[in-house]
């Protein structure tokens, strides 16, 4: 005896009349992207508002601020300001990627720090002023903190991908 319904005829393959849904498509029949109710929060495609906006300006500008006074403190007191000093860069691009919760909130104060250091302070003055000598500590400050950039944006990126922490496989 037939029903006249077959698995893979005409109202969809599950035999069920509806559209076919993948586990992996999140509750979205399509399966591609959030569902229609719901804006993605991972990474960096977060709703754009005013009070994000001006986060993302506060982290900015706390960026430059953090380079300008890491560069003092580092040459100041060689391991102890060093350390400080990474500890400050360290602490402001994993607080921003905690605060707002994306990918931007680790770089763009990661972009105010590299502004601020590359760009602002490595330049000689006419007069032989300059903030960075050609010292261990000015090259590990320099590298430390781009490698602080790095890892708190990974971390960011990890955690609004979703991705469990622990080992692989068990």
């Amino acid at each position: 005896m037939s029903t006249g319904k077959s698995g893979a005829a005409g109202n969809g393959a599950n035999g069920t009349g509806g559209p076919r849904r993948s586990r992996a498509g999140g509750g979205n029949p399509s399966g591609a992207g959030p569902s229609p109710g719901r804006p993605a929060v991972n990474g960096m495609s977060a709703p754009v508002t005013p009070g994000r906006v001006g986060l993302y300006l506060l982290l900015l500008i706390a960026g430059v601020l953090v380079a300008l006074a890491g560069t003092l403190v580092q040459a100041a007191w060689f391991p102890g300001g060093l350390l400080l000093a990474l500890a400050g860069t360290g602490g402001l691009f994993y607080g921003g990627a905690t605060a707002t919760g994306t990918l931007a909130g680790a770089l763009i104060p990661g972009a105010g720090w590299l502004l601020a250091v590359f760009v602002l302070l490595s330049q000689v003055r006419p007069e032989g002023d300059f903030l960075f000598g050609a010292g261990t500590s000015s090259y590990l400050f320099l590298a430390g903190g781009i490698v602080a950039a790095v890892i708190c944006a990974t971390v960011a990126q990890r955690r609004a991908a979703g991705v469990p922490h622990g080992r692989v496989g068990g």
